[in-house]
């Protein structure tokens, strides 16, 4: 199949043109290719940098479901998805030429009683770390998934996971296995021995301060939001009535989380978007996590590269280049305006084949 489209690039809005051959992107012109797009915007496949495809309410889930939960990704732009921890095994998935790619982080790691059960590997003796750590290092695609703080019932707060020499041991050990890690993180207190330990990301980071940007900034350490997950802090709260004290944390995290996320962006930690579709977030929302990077600050082409070209070179996958996998959307109206057009592509290329959703 012989493709070509034409139209506007973004972030530079310049006229781009593009042939597609084998599935993949040509710049040169290609005889007796079908023109299936011509006038409009053209972009890479968008990025859910943190999702979990292969996790239900209980964990574990089915293949059909986890199928599922990628067709519901693909059918708005997501076409490269950085799972951020499932118990599924979704390596087949693979195999299905009209799925989304994915970039696994094996299981989650935490200790016990300390997560949500089902989810995660976990381990009794938090030596046991760096072990985990190689272990899943080979069952992912380069990343590595910790817990890195939750609520410890014997406290009524919420409270790190791990102390800071494990930490240190279990990052130095995903890097020498070529993986690099990242972590769950509400609170305040687990933030400076994962950034001080080399972590590479931090999800959520509600619990930022000056003092911990400052130190993000300082090692190179990336931030995945996860605004719309956000919103369930509050109905978090409200069900956490045995703990008073996690309760009104959770609450002021909240209030709070605009203004710290506002703090790292103008700082300068690099920010990327993703929705943490699972349990509490219907998957497909990729779009309503770009206009929220917007009420922190970000411009409207800012943002939807944290979604997209940005994302896609943090992960060291290509965008709209020679040789690529014809992964790429098109837009008759202007993708930067909202979910309302961001959510509906005119047109949908998974490597090389074309769907219209």
């Amino acid at each position: 199949m012989r493709l070509h489209v034409r139209g506007q690039g973004l972030p530079d809005e310049t006229p781009i043109e593009l042939w597609i051959v084998d599935g993949h992107i040509s710049m040169e012109p290609v005889t007796g290719a079908d023109t299936v797009f011509d006038s409009g915007w053209i972009l890479p496949g968008l990025v859910d940098a943190h999702c979990h495809v292969g996790l239900g309410d209980h964990g574990e889930i089915g293949l059909d479901e986890a199928i599922a939960q990628a067709e519901s990704q693909r059918d708005v732009g997501a076409l490269l998805l950085r799972d951020c921890g499932a118990p599924t095994d979704t390596r087949s998935l693979d195999d299905h030429a009209d799925l989304p790619r994915i970039i696994r982080a094996g299981r989650h790691l935490a200790r016990p009683k300390r997560y949500q059960a089902g989810f995660a590997v976990e381990l009794e003796d938090e030596s046991q770390l760096a072990e985990a750590v190689a272990v899943e290092a080979q069952r992912g695609d380069g990343w590595i998934k910790l817990i890195g703080d939750w609520i410890d019932r014997k406290v009524g707060d919420l409270a790190p996971l791990w102390s800071d020499d494990v930490l240190k041991a279990a990052i130095d050990a995903a890097h020498a296995h070529g993986a690099r890690v990242t972590a769950h993180v509400f609170s305040e207190d687990a933030l400076p021995g994962l950034i001080n330990a080399g972590i590479d990301c931090i999800e959520h980071g509600t619990g930022l301060t000056d003092d911990t940007i400052a130190l993000m900034l300082e090692h190179g350490t990336a931030l995945v939001p996860t605004l719309i997950n956000i919103e369930n802090f509050p109905g978090i709260a409200d069900a956490a009535v045995r703990y008073p004290a996690y309760a009104a944390h959770m609450r002021d995290l909240y209030a709070r989380c605009h203004r710290r996320m506002a703090a790292a962006l103008e700082a300068g930690v690099p920010l990327y978007a993703g929705s943490d579709a699972g349990p509490m977030i219907q998957h497909g929302r990729i779009a309503d996590e770009v206009e929220a990077l917007k009420d922190i600050g970000m411009s409207p082409t800012a943002a939807l590269g944290a979604a997209c070209w940005d994302a896609r070179r943090w992960l060291g996958r290509p965008g709209l280049d020679q040789g690529a996998s014809a992964d790429l959307l098109c837009y008759s109206t202007d993708p930067r305006q909202g979910p309302g057009v961001l959510n509906h592509p005119d047109l949908v290329i998974l490597r090389g084949k074309t769907f219209r959703p």
